[in-house]
């Protein structure tokens, strides 16, 4: 069997890849290992569960609801809420186990199941081996211990959870967003109904679009994959900003007041000074990835800011922070963290603390991101190839070390797998936008070629 987790939890096409089967039994051993693991610790263990509007999030709630139950876990179903609100209730309500079904930014039909441990935190890649361990033992016919009678877990529906949730949102905001006005892209997902409320309760005018999520159109041409709808929209409301989530809202992507994109490596820019400015950006470092814009490590060490680089992924991020103890971090997607209110990215928060900087200073959203210019950056993602020969693949490496050769110190490469989706990403920066272009053309050709 081939690894089940991937940088974001387990996903695939729901009822395909991802079935009421495997769900089921996935969290029968999460919860087995968790309890071996002492998260536990001798009491009965309770787990929140929550997903996006996906509408067969519906039968794989039920499924995953089933299993813990069956494992004499107590449930408290939170419903459809954020990936960064089931984090947090998870920790705010002292449960030992979160689970939020979502597939993040990925089209309706995908689905995902992601775990937290106690305090909201995603789990070590050594328990998620033990999961899918433990897991396969049960599926091959090993039997596993099952609780009756008043053992087997109780589930409660967790209406507290929307208002719980805001009121945490409202109360670390740094000041009120009062004067502004705010386009919302909700991308008709987990977000449509809990981010227009807590940016209304802050202050702020707000408008809404992709905020009617029907179960099927989920990231369906609106959302921070497809900024168009945003762009227009705040031309035409005249808004100071727009905000645009993804589908379980644990990202988020800005455009200014002209339509501009504010993509995540900016954001984290404006918000580095604000909270160094503030006194809570600790050590005076933030953290970001292989991905982060040269332009953003500039702007970073000429204001004085340490920028520390991690593999992609917010997991990485979230451990590089957590390990050294600092207070920011995230990835140019709009996956940010702000450690000191959240145990992942939270796109609502991250918009909602943008916003109030652009209320705080009187400035406009493009002049506060103006500290940062970024340079010309192509990506090209190659489907269909085995993406597991990346790194081994001679006549890649031959191909790459050309292109290096070529943009000199003036620009760089990164080729690297994607951990949720079969394809290949190909990122090439250069100070000129068309060399870019043609770079990465070329290598994503060689990719398509040699590992297709």
């Amino acid at each position: 069997m081939g690894r089940l987790f991937g940088t974001d939890g387990v996903r695939g096409v729901a009822n395909a890849d991802l079935t009421a089967e495997l769900a089921l039994g996935l969290s029968v051993a999460a919860a087995h290992v968790l309890a071996e693991a002492g998260t536990f610790e001798g009491h009965r263990p309770t787990a929140v569960v929550g997903r996006d509007p996906r509408a067969s999030g519906e039968f794989l709630e039920a499924a995953v609801v089933a299993g813990l139950a069956s494992a004499g876990v107590d449930v408290l179903r939170v419903g459809v809420l954020p990936t960064p609100a089931v984090a947090y209730l998870t920790g705010a309500l002292g449960a030992d186990i979160g689970v939020m079904l979502s597939a993040s930014h990925n089209a309706m039909p995908d689905n995902g199941v992601k775990f937290f441990a106690r305090g909201g935190h995603k789990l070590a890649d050594e328990l998620e081996d033990r999961i899918e361990t433990v897991y396969e033992q049960h599926r091959t016919g090993e039997p596993w211990a099952r609780p009756t009678g008043a053992g087997v877990g109780r589930v409660t529906d967790y209406t507290e959870g929307f208002d719980r949730y805001i009121a945490h949102l409202i109360a670390v905001l740094p000041n009120r967003l009062d004067g502004l006005k705010v386009v919302l892209d909700e991308a008709h997902g987990a977000a449509a109904h809990v981010s227009p409320e807590a940016f209304t309760r802050a202050g702020a005018e707000v408008v809404t679009i992709g905020a009617e999520p029907d179960g099927l159109n989920i990231n369906d041409g609106c959302g921070s994959t497809h900024l168009e709808l945003l762009r227009a929209a705040v031309v035409e409301h005249g808004a100071d900003l727009g905000i645009a989530h993804d589908g379980d809202a644990d990202r988020c992507l800005a455009v200014d007041a002209a339509g501009e994109e504010i993509d995540g490596d900016q954001i984290l820019a404006v918000l580095a000074l604000a909270m160094r400015d503030a006194g809570k950006l600790r050590k005076d470092t933030v953290v970001g990835t292989v991905m982060s814009n040269l332009g953003f490590k500039i702007a970073m060490e000429r204001e004085g800011i340490q920028l520390v680089q991690t593999a992609v992924g917010d997991r990485y991020v979230l451990e590089s922070m957590k390990a050294e103890g600092f207070a920011l971090g995230g990835e140019q997607s709009g996956h940010v963290i702000v450690l000191d209110h959240a145990t992942t990215g939270d796109g609502t928060l991250t918009g909602l603390m943008l916003a109030a900087r652009v209320a705080e200073t009187g400035r406009s959203l493009a002049e506060l991101a103006g500290v940062m210019t970024r340079l010309p950056q192509v990506l090209i993602n190659v489907p269909d190839v085995d993406k597991t020969r990346v790194a081994t693949c001679a006549e890649l490496a031959a191909a790459v070390l050309e292109a290096e050769r070529e943009l000199g110190s003036t620009g760089r490469v990164l080729l690297r797998q994607s951990g949720t989706e079969p394809l290949v990403r190909v990122m090439v920066e250069a100070a000129d936008i068309e060399q870019a272009r043609a770079v990465a053309g070329r290598l994503a050709d060689v990719v398509k070629s040699a590992l297709g």
